[in-house]
């Protein structure tokens, strides 16, 4: 434990950046996963004009009605 309270307030400021690094290092294993995701759905071997299209589909329908009209 700290013996001043600016040592205090020191070690908080350390383990708050500890922890954003956590958060940052998670947040990279997670869009790796995705892009994984992505290569093995084998989207990526779209031609880029082909997968552009696609991509403006989704965003103009909502993910969300992609996911229904995928279900149905």
């Amino acid at each position: 434990m700290a013996r001043t309270l600016e040592q205090e307030r020191a070690a908080i400021e350390e383990d708050a950046r500890r922890l954003e690094e956590r958060r940052q290092k998670l947040a990279d294993k997670e869009r790796e996963q995705m892009i994984q995701a992505v290569e093995k759905s084998g989207l990526l071997k779209l031609a880029p004009k082909r997968l552009d299209e696609l991509v403006g589909k989704i965003r103009k329908l909502g993910i969300e009605e992609v996911e229904k009209r995928l279900a149905a």
